[in-house]
C-alpha cells in the first residue's frame, strides 16, 4: 500500500518518523533500536535519510594536503530494504539531487524496484553539496528536475533516453515544503508544480509555531493544492538549538517557548521543556485534524517516544 493510501486510510492521525543511517563501522542494529523503541505507536511508514559523500583534506607526509572523498553513512536503499523486510512496515528512502548524479539516481531506482521498495521522498538536499565546477547536466539542480527523472523511469524511459519495460509497480512519492520561509522558495509556484507533476503528499520542514503551519496550509488550499500536507515535528533536545535551529532550518521559535528555553541551565532541562512544548504542539495539530504527524528523530528518539506516549 502506498504512503498516501496509508495516510488516507488511517482512522486517526497517522504516526511516522524519519531515521538517520548509522555512521560507517556501526551496525544496522542502531537503526533497529530506534524502530523497536517507537514501533508500539504503529508507524505507517519510516523515512530513511540519504547522505552524500563528503570531502576531507588529508595531510600528506610532505605537509601538503590531499582532497579525499569519503562516505560516512550507508545509502538509504539498503536500509529501506532491510527495514521493510524485517518489520513489514513501508520504508521510504530519501532520493536527493545534491551529491548524487543522474546516473546514480537511476541505479538507486533500479535497485529499489528490484528490492520491492516503491515509495520515495524526493528532495533537493543541501545546496552546499554541489561544488563549483560540477556540471548541472550531470546533477539535478532542483527537486522538480529529480521528479521528472522518476516520472520518466515510471514510464520506462532511462536517463539516456533509451526505453525499457516499465515497472509493474511504479514509484510513488512525496516532496518537501516550507511552512515558514526559504530563500529559494519565496512563493508556492514550484510547490504547485510538484503536486501537478505527481507528488502524492507534502512533508513540511520542522516548525514550532502551529499558527504558521495553519496559515501555510490555508494559502496552499487557496492556490488549489489539495494533497495532504504532513507536519514535520522535532522536539528540541539541546539548549543551543534555541539559536542553532532558526539559523539552519529557518524555523522561528515562538517567544513563550524561547523564554522557557532561556531559563534552562542544562541540556536535560531543555529536553524536558522541548518534550512538553512538542506534546502541546502535537495535541493542537491533532485537534485541528491533521492527517498525520511525521517526527524527525535525529538525536531525539527518546523525546519522540515521550511525546508519542502522550498523544497516541
Amino acid at each position: 500500500m502506498k504512503v498516501i493510501d496509508l495516510i488516507n486510510s488511517s482512522k486517526s492521525t497517522a504516526f511516522s518518523f524519519e531515521i538517520l543511517p548509522p555512521l560507517k563501522g556501526n551496525s544496522i542494529q542502531k537503526v533497529y533500536n530506534v524502530i523497536d523503541k517507537l514501533i508500539e505507536f504503529d508507524p505507517k511508514y519510516i523515512n530513511i535519510t540519504s547522505h552524500h559523500s563528503e570531502y576531507i583534506y588529508k595531510t600528506l607526509p610532505d605537509g601538503s594536503f590531499q582532497k579525499v572523498n569519503i562516505r560516512k553513512r550507508p545509502g538509504s536503499v539498503a536500509i529501506a530494504s532491510a527495514i521493510q523486510n524485517k518489520y513489514g512496515i513501508t520504508a521510504v528512502p530519501h532520493i536527493i539531487c545534491k551529491g548524487f548524479t543522474k546516473d546514480e539516481t537511476e541505479y538507486a531506482l533500479i535497485d529499489l524496484n528490484f528490492l520491492g521498495v516503491y515509495d520515495l521522498l524526493l528532495l533537493r538536499g543541501d545546496v552546499k553539496t554541489l561544488e563549483a565546477g560540477q556540471k548541472t547536466d550531470i546533477y539535478h539542480e532542483h527537486a522538480t528536475d529529480l521528479q521528472q527523472q522518476v516520472n520518466d523511469f515510471n514510464k520506462g524511459i532511462a536517463i539516456d533516453g533509451s526505453v525499457f519495460e516499465a515497472n509493474e509497480t511504479p514509484f510513488s512519492y512525496g516532496m518537501a515544503c516550507y511552512p515558514e520561509k526559504h530563500e529559494e522558495a519565496p512563493n508556492i509556484f514550484y510547490l504547485k508544480e510538484k503536486v501537478k507533476n505527481g507528488a502524492d503528499y507534502l512533508v513540511t520542514q520542522m516548525f514550532f509555531d502551529n499558527e504558521k503551519y495553519y496559515a501555510f496550509v490555508d494559502r496552499c488550499r487557496a492556490e488549489g493544492i489539495t494533497v495532504p500536507i504532513i507536519p514535520g515535528i522535532k522536539p528540541i533536545v539541546f539548549k543551543n538549538q534555541l539559536t542553532v535551529l532558526p539559523k539552519i532550518f529557518r524555523s522561528d521559535i515562538p517567544e513563550p517557548f524561547a523564554t522557557e528555553l532561556r531559563k534552562c541551565k542544562t541540556d536535560d532541562e531543555a529536553k524536558a521543556v522541548g518534550v512538553e512544548w512538542c506534546i502541546q504542539q502535537c495535541k493542537d495539530l491533532i485537534a485541528h485534524g491533521v492527517p498525520s504527524l511525521h517526527f524527525y528523530t535525529m538525536m531525539a528518539s527518546d523525546s519522540v517516544y515521550k511525546v508519542a506516549k502522550e498523544v497516541y
